[in-house]
């Protein structure tokens, strides 16, 4: 079941017939049992004979939530994060974080600076190396439950980091910094573990980088860093977490205005975000 935001509601997709709610986003979503509560739902409603509208229409899926993000998940984050931070000396940190009971955390965004499928994500203007980074991200209720799924873009600016660690805040979070959607998908069981994520960056009509990651691939539980995230944080309209990425371009690969980049992941989707500059 998947649960999509649109201008004046919400749309259900279930077994390709949608069905059309008008509460508040907010106050459908942030519930415990969520999967029950969408199916108890569309019982009640006639289809919508619309079908799910123009694409450029869906809004991403977030109202008044926090998004967060989790770093160094995949060995192959830890990896890329060591090199780009090994001149100013910074790789140590990466190397034990990965390994630390603790995981690294961080505040992203909230609904203004985030934007949803078929729209466009900004590069920083004073960063030369910038990066898109696919990731699983997981819808959590104001109880810490995770109830849904959705498909991040973490925009990062790897040169910005890769100076000094304690840029991060600056590398992650600026205008039009995260893609979100293109909807939240509500399993009644968690998301497999074989799931894939994959990644394809156009330039023009040529494919310029893909890749793909299960996310059986990440070292944490998706329920440890929930119970890091919750243990000292409230969240009264729930939150988004990023998992981390285990997806990254070589080194000599940096995002160009015009750039289309394409995020699919098994069972939700794909997230559309073209590159721009403020």
């Amino acid at each position: 079941m998947k649960i999509y935001k649109i201008e004046d509601g919400a749309l259900i997709e279930h077994k390709d017939t949608y069905y059309k709610l008008t509460d508040d986003w907010d106050h459908i979503i942030n519930r415990p049992y969520l999967h029950n509560f969408l199916k108890e739902k569309i019982a009640d409603i006639k289809p919508n004979g619309d079908g799910l509208p123009f694409r450029d229409s869906v809004k991403p899926p977030i109202g008044n939530q926090e998004i967060w993000a989790a770093g160094v998940t995949y060995y192959r984050s830890k990896k890329a994060r060591m090199e780009e931070s090994q001149d100013a000396g910074g790789a140590d940190f990466y190397d034990k974080v990965y390994d630390a009971e603790r995981p690294e955390l961080f505040f992203k965004a909230m609904a203004n600076r985030t934007v949803g499928s078929r729209s466009s994500v900004y590069i920083r203007r004073d960063s030369t190396w910038n990066v898109p980074e696919p990731e699983l991200t997981l819808f959590i209720n104001s109880e810490g439950s995770i109830q849904g799924y959705t498909i991040g873009n973490d925009m990062s600016s790897r040169i910005i980091e890769g100076e000094n660690p304690l840029y991060l805040p600056q590398a992650k979070v600026y205008e039009k910094c995260a893609g979100l959607g293109p909807c939240i998908y509500v399993p009644k069981e968690p998301i497999a573990t074989d799931t894939l994520i994959e990644i394809e960056i156009l330039r023009g009509t040529t494919t310029i980088f893909q890749g793909e990651v299960a996310i059986d691939q990440m070292k944490r539980k998706h329920t440890e860093l929930v119970e890091f995230l919750f243990r000292e944080c409230e969240f009264p309209f729930g939150c988004f977490l990023m998992t981390g990425t285990g997806i990254v371009p070589p080194d000599d690969f940096t995002l160009e205005v015009g750039d289309e980049v394409r995020i699919a992941i098994s069972n939700i989707g794909t997230l559309i975000n073209y590159i721009d500059t403020k």
